[in-house]
């Protein structure tokens, strides 16, 4: 998952996106570690993120 890159290039704090997405910053502390959620979960942190899920989930590819 990109939460921690995209929440770094909005400029955002983990508290913040907990605030926003309206999960705990505990929630998102151990998503970012284990690297997998709830699609309930993604779909909140998307929308707090402003970006789509296939943004958010998808691996990076460089081309």
């Amino acid at each position: 998952m990109n939460i921690q890159k995209i929440r770094k290039e909005k400029g955002l704090t983990v508290q913040q996106l907990a605030d926003l997405s309206d999960l705990p910053k505990r929630t998102i502390e151990e998503i970012i570690r284990r690297d997998k959620c709830t699609v309930d979960n993604a779909l909140k942190l998307a929308d707090a993120l402003g970006v789509t899920l296939d943004e958010l989930c998808r691996p990076q590819t460089t081309e």
